[in-house]
């Protein structure tokens, strides 16, 4: 009959006989044991459910009687076959072992400063983290050299146990870790003194982090399996590298483009100047015309911040700021009335507080 051909023993086999052949299946082929193998996870399902029904020995006789459809319950059973219980995995992830088997590690996080020139040229950072690290001693199995590491008892090695529940709907299967080893599959007998069973050790570690031009306040590489390791064998879980961007005396930025302020003064904004004003990439010259007002804007194309996912770089917006002149000598504020007077501007004479001292000089 198909069940005992799935579990390849024959119909005379005793319980134990069927056990101990599902036992060897079952660790053949295992999801974990055959990764990527989609037929061996099928023949893997298919013989958890031929022992589900052959294991039971009322299922058993039944099966020997009326077959697969006589498996599950009485005659005319609508959840007599073994599909309720892929239902419920369907429905319910209750069957599969995704749960068993070494846990992987957790994901760390750190985080790195930059100043604003090295996110716009990129750079190579260290970054240290405490974090757990494969134990040399016992080769991460957690157990002292020499001793032993046997398959768990009570799930046979596969890190999950079946339970099968009566209910209104018929036999319902459910799968879940194993409370003996935990989800593991083994027990360890003699624990390593190194790292007390766990398989790895917590530890400094520095990694060299090649970070790429034009990262941002808030961006995150990922370094896969930098984080820490699981307990005995596990897998590493991932580093997560987040970015900060420190604040920069004289440029703001805004996605690609940098900002920033071009102070000048009152007769180089009447007059006219050529200019130099230094940027992250070195000086550029500026051509400031006549009559400049404050605000004007000039855009220097390509002097930004390099674009992370595409081609080329952001631009540099210079605002111009006229400065009023301040602390003038006796000189220079004659010279300013001249031209007040010539441009016949009102101004101040010297010692008038505006319009206040001139209202107050009235009643004075």
């Amino acid at each position: 009959m198909e069940f005992y051909e799935l579990l390849g023993v024959e119909p005379s086999a005793s319980q134990t006989e069927i056990k101990k052949a599902y036992r060897r299946l079952a660790r053949e082929l295992h999801p974990d044991a055959t990764p990527g193998d989609p037929e061996a996870e099928a023949r893997f399902k298919r013989v958890a459910e031929a022992y589900e029904v052959l294991g039971d020995p009322e299922k058993r006789a039944r099966y020997d009687r009326f077959g697969s459809s006589g498996a599950g319950g009485g005659a005319g059973d609508p959840f007599a076959a073994s599909g309720l219980g892929d239902l419920f995995d369907a429905f319910f992830n209750t069957g599969g072992r995704s749960d068993s088997g070494p846990k992987r590690g957790v994901d760390l996080e750190v985080v790195v400063a930059l100043t604003l020139e090295e996110a716009v040229a990129g750079v190579a950072k260290e970054v240290s983290v405490r974090t757990a690290v494969s134990c040399d001693t016992c080769e991460a199995t957690g157990a002292e050299p020499g001793s032993d590491v046997s398959r768990c008892e009570q799930c046979g090695g596969s890190g999950q146990v079946r339970q099968v529940r009566q209910s209104i709907l018929g036999q319902m299967v459910s799968t879940s870790i194993c409370p003996r080893c935990a989800g593991e599959g083994v027990q360890i007998s003699s624990p390593c003194v190194e790292c007390s069973g766990e398989g790895r050790r917590v530890e400094e570690q520095t990694y060299n982090v090649d970070i790429p031009a034009g990262v941002n306040e808030g961006s995150t590489l990922r370094l896969t399996g930098r984080g820490a390791v699981g307990p005995r064998g596990g897998g590493a879980g991932d580093l997560y590298v987040n970015i900060r961007v420190e604040d920069h005396p004289v440029f703001s930025r805004d996605g690609d483009d940098l900002f920033a302020e071009l102070h000048v003064a009152m007769t180089q904004a009447g007059l006219g100047a050529g200019l130099s004003f230094e940027t992250i990439d070195g000086d550029v010259a500026i051509d400031l015309g006549p009559g400049t007002q404050t605000g004007k804007r000039f855009r220097l194309r390509d002097r930004g911040v390099p674009r992370l996912r595409g081609r080329g770089r952001g631009d540099l917006i210079l605002t111009v700021v006229v400065d009023t002149p301040t602390e003038l000598s006796a000189e220079q504020e004659e010279l300013l009335r001249q031209l007040a007077k010539e441009r016949q501007e009102e101004v101040k004479d010297p010692g008038e507080d505006g319009l206040l001292g001139r209202f107050k000089s009235r009643f004075n």
